[in-house]
């Protein structure tokens, strides 16, 4: 059994020995398309040049380890979302701009962008003849729902085209699951928990990749579409909330809105079919703390998600996409892809490790921490449920490698769960695993 001391060396151990392990395979033509595996990536050489483009990021990095803590601890709480929002953003893009820059990853030719000539000014029917015509698309847009591309075009549509702005809707969206997050863990697990778990959440080292990928924005989507949920329910309708009326209708907004934006999930990523365990195990905790003098309450914000939830499907029918058909489509695309001959038995554990990389050893030590004698019984159970469905991708096998991007909107879950044990020493190895990663991993996205 791993001690909680042991956890920094158990955590090192299993991203050292995916590395090793993916370097032997690589080395005898099993990997051939990953080149620095468990990471679909390059390796970086340290240059003069490099590390100086690093150094704003490490600066920022040192002031806000020993200040975010104290200022999400002590502003109110919207002030604390606020600073953890602008830490987060900053962190991400000067992170991304030590490198190839924060839109270079959207120019690449396989990327949505790429498709939207085919769209042209008829998005309707591009949708409708999205399965038939997949075969002929890059390879990001035959791995995926069309939502993403639906999305670009929109975007392009109103006046923000190009790789800049597809960039900054991911960016800005990913890192604002930073506050839907907090917002979240405050519903379940009370606000001390919410704050513990900001300063993990701004500084974590997924924003390597939240900069620059639109898995980012999946995972502002879904942490939006959870909190609002989540506040939907009885018990989450907050300060503005005033009188009976106003926490119904409240109720009633934000769980149709939740409704559309957890509805979205498996029409931007198939592999986001999973994710939807989160907000369910959230929803039953707050419904269960909420008494039984709120059913009537909870069941009409229930109801307007779930009626959110069937209005974006019935949309993307009427428009002419019907997602098995999609499914059963991408999954002919992937299993004629080299990505599909990738060996299962090493991704099984290679996925975790990047898992690992991705959240950073303050996810794994607050994951494993013993309950805060002030906090409640739920305090990780959204990660926990988080990472059940990180499992449950791995175990299907249709996730062999290319997760560090496919794991994000899990991953910011659990890195929740590092304010389950609050120590500087662990934000400080956060953010020393974000600038390793991006010093010495070229990764496509």
């Amino acid at each position: 059994m791993i001690t909680r001391r042991g956890l920094p060396a158990a955590w090192a151990g299993l991203v050292a020995g995916a590395f090793a392990v993916g370097g032997v395979l690589h080395a005898r033509g099993a990997l051939p398309i990953d080149h620095l595996p468990p990471l679909h990536a390059l390796a970086r050489l340290p240059t003069v040049a490099g590390t100086a483009a690093l150094v704003p990021a490490a600066v920022l990095a040192a002031a806000a380890v020993p200040v975010l803590p104290r200022l999400t601890a002590n502003l109110p709480l919207r002030a604390a979302l606020a600073a953890a929002f602008g830490v987060s953003l900053a962190w991400t893009v000067l992170l991304a701009v030590s490198g190839e820059g924060l839109a270079w990853p959207f120019t690449h030719p396989q990327e949505y962008l790429a498709v939207l000539g085919a769209v042209g000014d008829d998005p309707l029917g591009w949708l409708a003849g999205f399965t038939r015509d997949l075969p002929a698309y890059p390879t990001h847009v035959r791995g995926h729902p069309p939502l993403p591309v639906l999305v670009l075009w929109a975007l392009a549509a109103a006046g923000l085209p190009g790789p800049f702005w597809a960039a900054v809707l991911a960016v800005v969206v990913g890192c604002s699951a930073t506050v839907a997050i907090g917002l979240a863990v405050r519903r379940v697990s009370g606000e001390e928990a919410a704050r513990r778990a900001l300063p993990y959440l701004a500084l974590s080292p997924a924003a390597v990749w939240i900069a620059t990928t639109m898995d980012a924005f999946f995972a502002g989507v879904g942490a939006w579409g959870t909190a609002l949920l989540l506040l939907a329910l009885p018990g989450g309708d907050g300060p503005g909330a005033r009188g009976r009326a106003g926490r119904v209708a409240a109720g009633l907004w934000r769980g149709g809105a939740a409704g559309v934006a957890l509805g979205a999930l498996p029409y931007l990523s198939y592999g986001l079919v999973p994710y939807l365990l989160i907000p369910l195990v959230g929803a039953v905790v707050a419904l269960r703390d909420a008494g039984a003098g709120a059913a009537r309450a909870a069941r009409a914000a229930v109801l307007a998600c779930l009626a959110g939830m069937a209005a974006v499907s019935a949309l993307f029918a009427a428009g002419g996409f019907w997602w098995p058909d999609g499914v059963a489509a991408t999954h002919a695309e992937w299993a004629a892809d080299p990505g599909a001959a990738r060996p299962y038995l090493y991704f099984l554990f290679a996925n975790l490790a990047v898992l690992a990389l991705v959240t950073g050893p303050a996810a794994t030590a607050g994951l494993a921490a013993p309950r805060l004698p002030a906090g409640p019984a739920a305090g990780r159970i959204l990660p926990v449920a988080a990472l059940v469905a990180v499992l449950a991708l791995d175990l299907s096998g249709v996730t062999r490698g290319e997760v560090e991007r496919i794991w994000l909107p899990y991953a910011l879950w659990i890195i929740a769960a590092a304010g389950r044990a609050p120590d500087r020493r662990l934000l400080a190895a956060q953010v020393l695993t974000g600038l390793l990663l991006q010093g010495l991993v070229r990764s496509p996205w």
